[in-house]
């Protein structure tokens, strides 16, 4: 991110979080996308009734989660025994005020094009030494990463830096941090932590507080969160913009709603006068003006999950839409996901599995299929993508999957983690992206292909630190834009505490 931009972003959290003398917790820190065993523990307590909040926008704020998990998690210690446990280590190891550094070095044969919730976009070889002061109204996190043989040509890095405050129960930052939007565990249609962050300011709630009124109160815990951000890349329009919009909320137990935006505007050659900033947010850009003045490029979302308790255990049903194009206010040109997760205890340990479904060619679940518009755009030809990858489905546009997911949750903290997809990828075999960096890969399919996958991944500790492996192949090789990626790869990561 270039210096300039980050001083004037920082100035403006600096300006503002200056007024937060009357803040009574913690600042900024949060649980980030990632983390399966969290997502795990947190749904599990949601849909059993002992944590009242959506577990659909991350990161989650470690605020939520330390004031409102409910007293009658006692009386529950059969089914949440494991989950509490790992909560209760991670808040006293993360959620407390000082410094905390984390050192990460790691290295993979070969970034993959698949993704999900758990995986990390890992680089042939990595290093990152996270620095993060937590205050009673401010935080600031440093996370220089130096990189080896990088995919995008970025050997220094700073992603997961960030500036942030508090300002009665709101959180306003400044940085580059991961974000996960909807119920999906293998992929999200609108934002999800395939792409490097982008840096952007933003502003969320800290904790998921019901309306007081009378009027409103059938919200129940809601949440906002909003970032407007710039792209970093080399780009077809340099220098565009991007808005990130979602509000989530929870009218029954059980029941979470999310709606979700995504706005592409402005950049070189681009408006980006108040007139066309107000045009965008309002939806008026399906060229309604004509193509030249179309001002931006959009997503919308609506995803909802229903979740329960079933004996001992917890099983939930979740579905998200995206429309890539708007018609009488709703999303048009709609991609699909579908999925169910359930939580099991076999062998006195706990298990979380998913089986998902996801179509990206626009109107082809429950329509005629217009191949070469999910996540494309006639203006911003380089698409919906950041340093070369999808900013929401690794599959990418005009892709159909399937995946069966298994989390294993020890006792002594290690984790056992697999997932196998079959999928269609570039279901018309056709490209219509636009690659302007020769020294990037873009992670795009090339060709109309079919592939089993399947990822195995093991964590464990080590030398007192964090050791996670990971194994990933395909039933044959699979042909990106400008290579071809090998049918295995392998990756390693140790994070140590000090």
């Amino acid at each position: 991110m270039p210096s300039k931009h980050w001083t004037l972003v920082g100035g403006a959290v600096a300006c503002l979080t200056a007024l937060c003398h009357t803040a009574t917790t913690h600042a900024a820190p949060w649980i980030e996308p990632g983390d399966s065993r969290a997502r795990f523990a947190l749904q599990k307590l949601a849909d059993r009734g002992h944590f009242d909040r959506t577990v659909s926008t991350w990161p989650v704020m470690w605020s939520t989660v330390a004031q409102d998990i409910n007293p009658s998690v006692t009386s529950d210690p059969t089914a949440t025994a494991g989950a509490m446990a790992y909560l209760n280590a991670e808040e006293q190891a993360q959620f407390r005020t000082g410094t905390k550094t984390e050192l990460t070095l790691a290295g993979s044969t070969e970034q993959p094009l698949v993704q999900g919730f758990g995986n990390a976009r890992q680089e042939e070889g990595q290093a990152t030494l996270d620095w993060q002061w937590q205050g009673e109204h401010f935080a600031i996190g440093l996370s220089p990463t130096v990189v080896a043989n990088p995919t995008d040509d970025e050997q220094y890095r700073y992603d997961g830096s960030y500036l942030a405050g508090t300002l009665g129960n709101w959180v306003l930052g400044a940085g580059a941090i991961d974000r996960w939007w909807g119920p999906g565990w293998q992929s999200s249609l609108i934002l999800s932590n395939n792409a490097r962050p982008m840096p952007a300011v933003w502003l969320n709630r800290k904790r998921d507080l019901a309306p007081n009124s009378k009027w409103l109160s059938w919200i129940g815990p809601w949440n906002l969160t909003v970032f407007a951000g710039q792209y970093q890349d080399k780009r077809t329009i340099d220098n565009a913009k991007l808005i990130g919009m979602r509000f989530t909320f929870r009218p029954v137990q059980g029941l979470d709603i999310g709606l979700s935006r995504a706005i592409m505007f402005g950049g070189e050659g681009r408006p980006e006068n108040s007139s066309a900033l107000w045009d965008a947010l309002i939806g008026r850009d399906n060229s309604q003006d004509g193509a030249e003045n179309d001002p931006g490029n959009q997503l919308g979302s609506i995803d909802i999950r229903y979740g329960f308790a079933l004996g001992h255990q917890s099983m939930g049903l979740y579905t998200q839409m995206m429309g890539e194009d708007e018609a009488g206010a709703f999303p048009a040109r709609k991609s699909w996901l579908l999925g169910t997760d359930w939580t099991t205890g076999l062998f006195n340990t706990d298990q979380q599995w998913f089986l998902e479904y996801s179509n990206t060619t626009a109107d082809d679940f429950l329509g005629d299929a217009m191949p070469n518009v999910t996540y494309e755009h006639f203006q911003y030809r380089t698409g919906y993508r950041h340093h070369g990858r999808n900013l929401a489905n690794s599959f990418e546009g005009d892709a159909e999957t399937l995946t069966l997911g298994a989390h294993q949750f020890f006792d002594n903290g290690n984790n056992l983690s697999l997932t196998l997809s079959y999928a269609e990828f570039n279901s018309d075999g056709q490209v219509r992206a636009q690659m302007p960096d020769p020294d990037v890969r873009y992670f795009i399919p090339a060709t109309n292909q079919k592939t089993g996958i399947v990822n195995l991944g093991y964590g464990t500790a080590l030398f007192n630190g964090r050791l996670d492996l990971n194994l990933r192949g395909t039933e044959k090789k699979i042909q990106l834009a400008d290579t071809e990626l090998d049918q295995w790869s392998a990756s390693a990561s140790w994070r140590y505490r000090f």
